[in-house]
């Protein structure tokens, strides 16, 4: 049997709309997210997320929030990709079924409704998860296969986070 998988599902913190010409890629994060990451990165810490792995989506919100937990990453390996910018849940799923082995921990920070429909996924029937996945939450599942099994079995949530909740 494979060794217990984490996945840490997060979407990026509140984006600013202050810019109207910006495209949707190029929004920054809204003063608003700047705090929540604050606390998510304390909540990481605190909590011991300790991710081997963080795949990002190549968006400016992301990457700032990527930017503003970062300290409480640790030495974990990077990666922005494009083809996480609003992605689908169909889209994620095979992105993190395609994993090493290897990968124990892995972070997957990107949008709604992907993110939300992924998780829905993979643990079905989670009540919190139904009722909305706002800017800055973060679902944690244990995967006790394989990457490669990955929405074939069920993955277990095991802690649901949003940031107004956090102190």
């Amino acid at each position: 049997m494979a060794a217990v998988k984490q996945l840490h599902l997060l979407r990026h913190a509140k984006s600013s709309w202050d810019e109207p010409g910006l495209s949707d890629h190029e929004r920054p994060l809204a003063a608003r997210g700047r705090k929540a990451c604050k606390k998510l990165a304390k909540h990481l810490r605190r909590d011991g997320i300790r991710p081997e792995l963080v795949l990002c989506s190549s968006s400016r919100r992301t990457r700032e929030t990527l930017e503003l937990i970062r300290p409480a990453l640790e030495d974990a390996a990077i990666e922005i990709e494009d083809g996480l910018y609003a992605a689908g849940s169909d889209r994620l799923l095979g992105r993190l079924r395609a994993l090493p082995e290897t990968a124990g921990a892995v972070l997957l920070i990107g949008h709604n409704p992907g993110l939300q429909d992924l998780a829905l996924a993979l643990a079905p029937g989670a009540t919190r998860l139904e009722e909305g996945f706002p800017t800055g939450a973060l679902a944690s599942f244990a995967l006790d296969d394989t990457w490669a099994r990955l929405g074939e079995v069920r993955a277990e949530l095991v802690a649901y986070v949003v940031p107004r909740e956090l102190p």
